[in-house]
């Protein structure tokens, strides 16, 4: 459904400026703050603001962003640092600001509407004029400039253009409201239409490569995004059909992205997406959940291929992530800006003659590598990318490709070293719960398959800041910053830390830990799910009342909240034999079906789920001694088997429930290996319990069908 306003000419009256001051001062958002002192009279999303514009009928402006934007940078010096601009909106409008990240309920309800009403896709700085009476919006886009360009309006104009149309055409706005509201609810009714997760699979694997760049790794054109649940759909589909050419996409998309400017080869870490198709220059903001996802990825690809540079690349990405983005409360940070010093990328580009003085004699060498030798690629500067593999290197200077690497290593730590002395981009501080969930994922995978206490010791920590912090009366809050933390917390913070916690348990039993899991599952339950029509909500039952209460089901730049239930109340049902998680799961698939029949390739996450409830994970349960057990974990975790879960639970440890008490320890060690409501009897050699998962016990790094 096409719901469409056509803006009027142009006018301009006496207006006057509010002398109201900016209500941002007291907010815990890094990005509400940095509109603190702007002239415009911004309210935060508060019942204050929303009855303001009742009182005074007038229409609200809301506008959507966050911290590391870029645009929304530029947006704001432009126009909300401008004293004419704001004179317009204080005078004409209630003018909301709001933080995306915190408040995803409303950046879900409102982008979806600006696609309704533009039929065009948004993206931040999101910008939406709404009726004061319901809140229903009735015009929008995303960044408007300060003056006419790219046929987009000055801003200025059209804040006259808009408020004269909301006071000529109220009937028509009127009329209009209830056809958004509707339509908005249809684009989240799943009708539970029939869908076989094995064709949805085959269709989705056939939509991928149809997107797929056979040269450059990737899924479509610039702008480039990673999509990791692309990849995760594409590795578990070689490992369950040995589809090479499934595996060859996964590889070469990950090499490429590894060896490109998208990758910070200095500092490790991935910015947030490529703005050409050789991942050379990213737009520099690094994200808290692009890094959590890729370095589950690319620990889970070593353990599939045995690639170094796939471990090379977890290894420094955590490393970055537990340097740079972990609190010293344990908590993970959200975000680094893009920009530094008012300029995208200053932080991460070089001259030549920088890098020259830096590397020494080991200038041509480096400048080979990383496209120094080749003409600047960012605006009369270099930003580091692989134009030159280790092979080729080697042939041509005769030294070994360890030698090489180690050269490399030293002038990488030395220029690491001069550019920490630059002013750094702006860090959002503030911890959110959905983020540290796909963290604590990504450390403990690492953790797992790279055999690193660190960083299993960087997942406790954020475990526990989450569970001490954020976990208040048996619900969740949603965010943290400076000590203080505030807000209901959505679909996303219970799904995804319901799925790293059971990661969490894989690495290490805490029998606390599986408590915690099963409090969030309850709350899933109780709160968000939709008993009628399957599916979870967004929001609590008891959450603040909305324009709409989405159900989303199809992947964004973050899996879907209900594709990443499902998958985890799947497991933990199977874990403790409790129908109830396992049977929400099914309803949630269901719900989800026809969405899934109409574009497969868009639910990654939510066929892996179908997969997963087809055909049940095995689960091996570990009972004896730390020494024994650990043992067996370490040649487990060498084996890509992503559908297979592995406890290890000491003797002595007490509390369990009773499908996880009845599989008692036996002598030195011993392992239980259930699918579904079947368990094995006890195994006490590990070439046997290998045999059971399908693997050659003399082979390391390859997987086998389970």
């Amino acid at each position: 459904m096409a719901v469409k306003v056509y803006i009027g000419a142009i006018t301009y009256g006496d207006f006057r400026m509010s002398t109201t001051g900016n209500r941002l001062a007291a907010q815990t958002s890094p990005y509400l703050l940095q509109h603190a002192d702007n002239p415009v009279d911004w309210h935060p999303w508060s019942e204050e603001a929303l009855r303001l514009a009742r009182e005074q009928d007038k229409p609200i402006l809301l506008s959507i962003g966050y911290s590391a934007c870029h645009w929304c940078h530029v947006m704001a010096h432009e126009s909300f640092e401008d004293e004419e601009t704001a004179r317009l909106m204080n005078a004409h409008y209630i003018n909301i600001k709001v933080d995306r990240e915190e408040r995803p309920d409303l950046d879900k309800i409102y982008q979806a509407a600006h696609a309704l009403l533009t039929q065009r896709t948004g993206g931040w700085p999101l910008t939406m004029f709404l009726s004061p009476e319901d809140r229903t919006p009735f015009f929008g886009g995303t960044y408007f400039p300060d003056r006419p360009v790219h046929g987009l309006p000055a801003f200025r104009d059209l804040l006259v253009q808009v408020e004269q149309w909301f006071r000529e055409h109220r009937d028509d706005i009127r009329r209009q409201n209830p056809r958004v509201v509707d339509a908005l609810s249809e684009r989240d009714s799943g009708g539970n239409g029939r869908m076989q997760p094995a064709d949805a699979a085959t269709a989705a694997r056939r939509q991928m490569e149809a997107s797929f760049d056979k040269s450059e790794g990737g899924f479509g054109h610039a702008p480039k995004f990673p999509y990791p649940g692309n990849i995760e759909f594409l590795m578990r589909y070689w490992n369950e059909h040995r589809d090479e050419h499934a595996l060859e996409m996964v590889t070469l998309t990950l090499t490429k992205m590894a060896q490109g400017g998208i990758y910070d080869h200095l500092g490790g870490g991935f910015c947030r997406y490529s703005v050409d198709d050789l991942w050379m220059i990213p737009h520099f903001e690094k994200m808290l959940y692009d890094n959590g996802q890729l370095l589950a990825l690319y620990a889970e690809a070593f353990a599939a291929t045995g690639d170094p540079l796939f471990r090379r690349t977890a290894e420094e990405t955590a490393a970055f992530t537990t340097r740079e983005m972990q609190s010293p409360e344990g908590g993970y940070y959200s975000s680094f800006d893009a920009d530094s010093e008012g300029e995208e990328g200053r932080y991460y580009v070089w001259d030549r003659e920088q890098v020259r003085e830096i590397a020494g004699n080991l200038y041509p060498l480096f400048a080979q590598r990383f496209g120094l030798d080749q003409a600047p690629n960012f605006e009369d500067h270099w930003h580091l990318h692989v134009y030159a593999d280790l092979a080729r290197l080697s042939g041509e200077t005769g030294q070994s490709a360890e030698q090489i690497t180690a050269d490399l290593d030293s002038v990488r730590a030395a220029m690491l070293t001069e550019r920490e002395r630059r002013v750094r981009p702006g860090r959002d501080d503030k911890i959110l719960t959905s983020w540290n969930a796909l963290m604590i994922r990504g450390m403990a995978v690492a953790a797992r398959r790279l055999g690193n206490p660190g960083f299993a010791d960087s997942a406790r920590r954020a475990l526990e800041f989450v569970r001490t912090t954020l976990w208040r009366d048996d619900r969740l809050l949603a965010t943290c910053k400076d000590g203080r933390a505030h807000l209901n917390a959505y679909l996303d913070d219970y799904a995804y830390l319901l799925d790293a916690l059971l990661e969490s348990l894989q690495l290490q039993w805490r029998t606390e830990y599986l408590e915690f899991a099963i409090g969030l599952a309850e709350v899933l339950l109780e709160h968000f799910e939709d008993r009628e029509s399957g599916g979870f909500f967004f929001t609590s039952d008891d959450h603040e009342s909305l324009l709409q209460r989405p159900k989303p089901v199809m992947d964004e730049s973050t899996p879907a909240g209900n594709a990443i239930a499902a998958l985890a109340l799947n497991r933990l049902g199977l874990l403790l034999g409790e129908t109830r998680y396992i049977a929400a799961a099914e309803r949630s698939v269901a719900f989800a079906g026809a969405r899934i029949a109409s574009a497969p390739h868009a639910h990654a996450w939510m066929l892996i789920a179908a997969h997963e409830l087809s055909l049940p994970p095995g689960i091996v349960i570990l009972r004896g001694s730390p020494r024994e057990m650990a043992a067996w974990e370490t040649s487990l975790a060498e084996i890509y088997i992503p559908q297979c879960l592995v406890l290890s639970i000491q003797e002595g440890v007490a509390g369990l429930p009773e499908s996880l008490a009845t599989k008692s320890p036996r002598g030195e060690i011993v392992a239980y290996h259930c699918t579904g409501t079947t368990c094995s009897p006890p195994i006490a050699h590990l070439a046997e319990l290998l045999e059971r998962l399908g693997v050659d016990p003399g082979k390391t790094n390859t997987s086998r069908p389970v």
